[in-house]
């Protein structure tokens, strides 16, 4: 969107629109692992799920002319990494850091080799919602395009937060997270649940990975992701493990990301990289702020980074 035509009142604007476009990614990827870290798993690869997410959404929307089959391509992609990630972490004496660098590499390594053929063609895109369409403005009209994922990621949100407090499986979850031991006694299957999260948190992964390279900025390319996959692991410590402030964290890593193009637009060059590098100063910030260990413990299940029982 150009914001030429209003000025310096564009630029309020045009953060706006990059909010509500680049903080689905953030979203999907922050809720997904979430959702592996309240079993009391940590999944780094989500670098390499959100990667290969985004290839395999790209090239099956070119191949069968649909984007929405590319989207559920790139989650079921997500998820095949999700369980190899989640077979290798519950291995004894296997880090799960380790396992998260390694599935980076993998996954990362699958996508370049895969998508090598699908850089130059034009894949069909996903829809837009325009919610423009009252104001003769195009600027605005613009900003006020969202993709229906989007919509979908900020409904997960609540949905997830209801499904931990409030039903029977949330409770499982939380239980195997805080103390997988009692759980274990309790008769809850702890391997089998958190299989389940690491795989499902994986398939939101690749839902992600589909909005960049179908939506926004929509096309494939190697350095689509942009370390967003690993910021998302610092904004679920920032969001304190809660779906809905992850939702909040998500807008806020979008609005930074925003900020360097919208000011380039009015013609601010003089710091373009420092406002570019904004989502990574972000995460910095995040990470030594939550580095206190009485800080960190809030909100965070019991289980989660130590060693495999």
């Amino acid at each position: 969107m150009s914001t030429e035509t209003l000025g310096w009142w564009g630029v309020p604007i045009a953060i706006a629109a990059g909010t509500l476009r680049g903080s689905a990614p953030f979203l999907f990827v922050s809720l997904g692992e979430c959702l592996t870290e309240k079993s009391g798993k940590i999944n780094l690869g989500l670098e390499g799920t959100l990667l290969m997410g985004a290839m395999s959404a790209y090239a099956i929307s070119y191949l069968t002319q649909s984007p929405w089959l590319g989207v559920l391509a790139a989650g079921i992609s997500g998820m095949v990494l999700g369980a190899i990630h989640a077979w290798l972490s519950q291995r004894p004496k296997v880090n799960d850091v380790a396992v998260g660098i390694a599935m980076i590499i993998f996954g990362s390594g699958l996508a370049f080799f895969f998508g090598k053929p699908f850089i130059q063609p034009v894949a069909p895109q996903l829809p837009t919602i325009e919610l423009g369409a009252w104001i003769n403005q195009p600027a605005i009209q613009s900003a006020l395009k969202i993709s229906p994922l989007f919509i979908i990621g900020v409904a997960i949100a609540p949905a997830m937060q209801w499904f931990f407090k409030s039903t029977r499986w949330g409770l499982f979850i939380r239980a195997v997270g805080d103390n997988p031991a009692a759980a274990r006694a309790m008769g809850i299957p702890v391997k089998l649940v958190r299989t389940a999260c690491i795989m499902v948190g994986s398939f939101l992964a690749g839902i992600g990975g589909a909005y960049l390279s179908l939506y926004y900025p929509g096309s494939w390319t190697e350095r689509i992701s942009s370390g967003q996959g690993l910021m998302a692991v610092a904004l679920v410590i920032f969001a304190r493990w809660n779906p809905v402030q992850c939702l909040y964290a998500a807008l806020l890593f979008g609005g930074a990301q925003a900020i360097g193009p919208a000011l380039q637009s009015v013609g601010v060059d003089s710091y373009y990289y420092l406002f570019n590098a904004l989502p990574y100063i972000l995460t910095l910030a995040v990470m030594v702020i939550t580095c206190s260990p009485t800080r960190t413990a809030i909100g965070a299940p019991g289980a989660l980074g130590t060693d495999n029982d």
